[in-house]
């Protein structure tokens, strides 16, 4: 009983792989109706259409040009407060430009001096509460001097060197 299970199961096998097998007579007739698309573009007629193109040209107008005031926008600068002491320097007034913070109190006199010989009075001042030491280049009773200043270090900098992350430290009183 098992030998004709066997065979049957066989049998159907085979028949199913020959039953899903393509025949050459399909791929013939798929190649042949592409042969005839083929020779029926060929022989249509291709029509040329001549397209001209014509420039466009804008007629040229002459504006005068108009000047752009700046305003200043001091009011909006962000200004940190910080409680600070004098480590070095002659005191600080409400508004400070703050070039540089550092943990060790020797690169921050290095700073400071660098800047002192760029002409600046510079300071340091210490924050207790981040235990940091703050050099101050300028500082100022008004906040539009203490951004104007702020914005030369950032550009064109001092002792050859520029501070692209100088802040302003408000110390009220």
């Amino acid at each position: 009983m098992k030998k004709i299970v066997f065979m049957c199961a066989g049998i159907c096998l085979a028949m199913s792989f020959a039953s899903c097998g393509s025949s050459e007579k399909a791929y013939r007739k798929a190649y042949e109706k592409a042969q005839a698309q083929q020779q029926q573009q060929v022989q249509q007629p291709v029509q040329q259409v001549q397209v001209t193109e014509t420039p466009v040209v804008t007629p040229v107008q002459t504006v005068p040009s108009t000047q752009t005031q700046v305003v200043d926008n001091s009011a909006n600068v962000q200004v940190r407060q910080e409680r600070v002491t004098i480590v070095s320097g002659a005191g600080l007034q409400n508004y400070s430009v703050v070039v540089g913070s550092f943990s060790v109190i020797a690169n921050a006199e290095g700073l400071q001096q660098r800047l002192k010989n760029a002409g600046y009075a510079a300071q340091i001042v210490k924050n207790e509460d981040r235990n940091m030491y703050r050099v101050v280049a300028s500082t100022f009773n008004d906040k539009a001097s203490a951004v104007q200043s702020r914005d030369q270090l950032r550009s064109s900098g001092a002792a050859g060197q520029t501070f692209a992350d100088a802040w302003l430290l408000y110390n009220g009183r």
